[in-house]
């Protein structure tokens, strides 16, 4: 009998032991970024969301301490948000009912979010049960400046500048985690103010580095202004980006800076382990692919398939038949977004030949900015036309200018300096050769009148600040009719392949 008690002393003892508080605790991150399609891509072998809600579960059996984040741009671009649901632009609703089924746990404002209006982003931010951050966007209304909020139940909640986190295992190490984030001023609206990114974030670190035992960044801005915010603030060891739509890490110092690829093609899973004596922080980063081994949530699968069903049917009021083969290419047509971004890729050279088709090819060149085409994606075999509604899922007129040729040499430098951004252009009949331009085989002249085909995003001055139907040097904008052709960029597109 004594010998059993002391058995049993010996394991509580033992037990006890091993339980005790070590100071160290792990907690795991999981990291998407720029997602604008719910549903897999790539013919259903990448992404998808019911599939990362997978690798979600597991990670949270595996440590119940796991955090789902979003670095920015989910509600706006894709197809889905261009329908009309109940007499309404889905405009993201179809995003926030899938992000609310995967409890995300924080999610950052990226540039686009602001493509929606004021009206539907408020609309959004109350349909949403996740937290949202950011420090230097800010609501900008007729009398002040104030930060975004969710209205629920009648009370205002505001958007957080930052946020923090508490961490507890089964030991009894409890840690606060806290989270900083900065979106990019690249998308000027009225009802926005952009605070400046760096300023705010030193801030936003030093307000809560007392607070929390750690902090970390979510952010939406360039590689390279994550870098500068990596040399302002030292003793951030990981910041989650978005933007780039292309995975990378980079270290500036201890900082390490992790973005994936856009529409959850991967993620990053980080698993950290903190020791609260030290204050050491240890990353261990994985990037993993979302591909069809996965096999998908039904929970979350459910809702995006309610919503691809929506899509099938509601396509059908502007294209008669969504399904039909309009084009096979043996050739892959490079949507991809950085191709799309930085050279001059088929799918690019595809589109503006058809906007010169739309105008029965009676302009010098045709124009197109790469940030236009947002499939990120490569169409081989058989392609659709609802595939080129998810090419070009903005739409919108291709207008004929009459531009002098100095005007139109700046805008083709602008473009191609502005390669690895939206802002680069893909080009028809225009090339260059060495220092020169060549515009429909001729060198271009700039005292000469072209007449070129232009997507109407480019005359608004947003990614060329100096081109816009105004400018000096555009000295006629023809804008087509319903029943034009050029009217819509996508229906010249479908239209041309099936000439082909």
């Amino acid at each position: 009998m004594k010998l059993i008690k002391l058995v049993v002393l010996a394991s509580l003892f033992l037990f006890a032991a091993c339980t005790k508080n070590d100071h160290t605790i792990d907690f795991t991150f999981l990291q998407l970024n720029d997602v604008y399609e719910i549903a897999p891509i790539q013919g259903g072998e990448f992404g998808g969301m019911a599939r990362v809600e997978t690798v979600h579960q597991a990670l949270l059996k595996e440590n119940p301490n796991t955090m789902l984040f979003m670095a920015g741009d989910f509600l706006n671009p894709s197809l889905l948000g261009t329908l009309k649901v109940a007499g309404e632009r889905v405009r993201g609703r179809q995003m926030v009912a899938v992000m609310n089924a995967m409890n995300f746990d924080l999610v950052a404002f990226g540039n686009h979010e602001f493509d929606v209006s004021k009206e539907d982003l408020q609309k959004r931010l109350n349909e949403s049960t996740f937290p949202w951050i950011t420090a230097n966007a800010k609501l900008k209304t007729k009398t002040a400046t104030r930060p975004f909020y969710k209205e629920i139940g009648g009370e205002q909640q505001a958007v957080h500048e930052t946020f923090i986190k508490t961490f507890s295992d089964a030991d009894g190490t409890k840690i606060k985690v806290g989270f900083i984030s900065v979106c990019i001023p690249s998308n000027p609206k009225e009802f926005v103010e952009y605070e400046n990114m760096f300023v705010t974030a030193k801030a936003s670190y030093a307000a809560l580095k007392d607070e929390v035992d750690v902090v970390f960044g979510l952010t939406h801005v360039k590689l390279a202004n994550d870098k500068r915010i990596a040399k302002l603030i030292p003793n951030v060891p990981l910041i989650m980006g978005g933007h780039e739509h292309a995975n990378s890490t980079n270290f500036v110092g201890n900082v390490q800076i992790s973005k994936a690829d856009a529409n959850a093609k991967t993620v990053y899973i980080h698993r950290i382990s903190f020791d609260k004596k030290t204050k050491k922080t240890t990353i261990i980063s994985e990037l993993k692919e979302i591909n069809s081994a996965i096999k998908e949530d039904e929970k979350v699968g459910e809702i995006v398939n309610k919503w691809q069903k929506i899509l099938t049917s509601k396509i059908k009021e502007i294209v008669k038949n969504p399904a039909e083969i309009i084009y096979k290419t043996a050739v892959p047509l490079d949507g991809r977004d950085t191709p799309i971004r930085s050279i001059q890729t088929n799918l690019g050279q595809v589109i503006t030949e058809a906007m010169s088709y739309a105008y029965e090819d009676e302009v010098d060149c045709a124009l197109v900015n790469g940030g236009s085409i947002r499939i990120d994606d490569q169409l081989t075999g058989n392609i659709t036309a609802v595939a080129i509604f998810r090419v070009l899922p903005y739409g919108g007129p291709i207008l004929k200018v009459k531009i002098k040729g100095s005007l139109l040499k700046r805008v083709l430098d602008f473009g191609f300096l502005a390669a690895g951004t939206g802002a680069y252009l893909q080009r028809f009949n225009a090339e260059k050769i060495g220092d020169t331009w060549f515009v429909n085989h001729k060198a271009l002249k700039g005292n000469k009148t072209y007449t070129v085909a232009f997507s109407d995003y480019l005359l608004k001055g947003f990614d060329i600040p100096f081109l816009s139907d105004t400018s000096p040097g555009v000295l006629e904008t023809y804008t087509p009719k319903e029943s034009d052709l050029a009217y819509d960029i996508r229906k010249a597109v479908i239209t041309y392949l099936k000439t082909k």
